[in-house]
């Protein structure tokens, strides 16, 4: 399924967070270097650190859904998977896509599709923990990284998320728009060797959701 992914709409913000962190540290050394009165200093240090947390959030946020962005997900998915390997914990991770979302925007314009993100995103986020993560990964998929957590477990809520918006009817405009999810779940275990491994699955079940009929939740 990699010929659908793309870079999240609205993502322009393209310095890694590691790169702000080495740009703020600097500014503050060469700040304290200053011939000037310590309490200049640290206003100075105050607004820039003020703009510096503003523009973090940038790096690692969707500005459309405001959730987090595809890249902090891969840096997230990562870490997580080497923790639960290390640790032999478990962690679950899933793929959400929202079916014949094309049609939403051709059907009911581009704005209602936007609102219909939203909408799904924070239907979401109130399903799953605070310990868990969203993502918007690209387009109209999102991505949850489901902590300490089996697979068996982790079907659960996502079955739920998925009936959930399948009743919902989201109102815009004076419009009213149906639309369903397919989801892709897997987890990790014994076998699971990698996190390519692991997102691997995760995708295979998607398209096994969407190739026999869409809205319906399949795990590998």
């Amino acid at each position: 399924m990699e010929e659908r992914r793309e870079k999240p709409l609205g993502e322009n913000f393209d310095f890694p967070p590691s790169v702000l962190d080495e740009i703020q540290k600097n500014i503050e050394e060469i700040i304290l270097n200053f011939d000037i009165p310590d309490a200049n200093k640290f206003e100075v240090i105050k607004k820039i650190n003020f703009m510096y947390s503003q523009s973090r959030y940038m790096s690692v946020t969707d500005p459309l859904t405001g959730l987090y962005n595809r890249r902090h997900f891969e840096d997230c998915l990562e870490r997580e998977f080497l923790r639960s390997k290390r640790y032999k914990s478990d962690l679950s991770f899933a793929i959400i896509d929202i079916d014949f979302f094309k049609k939403i925007n051709d059907t009911y314009g581009h704005s209602s599709g936007d609102y219909v993100l939203k909408e799904v995103a924070y239907l979401i986020l109130q399903t799953f923990r605070k310990t868990d993560m969203v993502f918007r990964y690209g387009g109209e998929e999102f991505a949850v990284i489901i902590t300490e957590t089996p697979l068996d477990k982790a079907v659960i809520p996502l079955e739920r998320l998925r009936i959930s918006i399948s009743e919902n009817t989201f109102k815009y405009n004076g419009q009213q728009i149906n639309t369903t999810i397919s989801i892709g779940v897997s987890g990790v275990n014994e076998d699971t060797e990698s996190v390519h491994q692991l997102f691997e699955n995760a995708d295979k079940a998607l398209y096994a959701a969407k190739e026999n009929g869409r809205n319906q939740t399949r795990h590998l």
